[in-house]
């Protein structure tokens, strides 16, 4: 690894970022509920399920950029947590 180049992370250390919001919560909580259905239906039904953890992902950075018109990585980061924990 380079030596001379400093780490510039991509949320500085300074500013404040809203992260665990109501609306975050919210939307992870709903699709932990439409994943843990899904995977509950897929294993009975079928017998296989499938990863919420990258469906979770794009929907919650859908409906947080596009949707709400917020740009925030970490609001989508806890919306994809809580949604895939489903």
């Amino acid at each position: 690894m380079n030596e001379n180049k400093e780490f510039k992370p991509y949320i500085p250390a300074d500013k404040v970022t809203p992260e665990l919001t109501a609306v975050s919560v919210i939307i992870g909580v709903l699709l932990a509920v439409v994943f843990g259905a899904a995977n509950a239906y897929l294993g009975l039904r079928v017998g296989l399920t499938v990863s919420a953890s990258i469906p979770a992902a794009v929907i919650s950075m859908g409906v947080i950029r596009v949707l709400m018109r917020r740009n925030s990585i970490l609001e989508s980061n806890i919306v994809q947590t809580i949604g895939s924990a489903g």
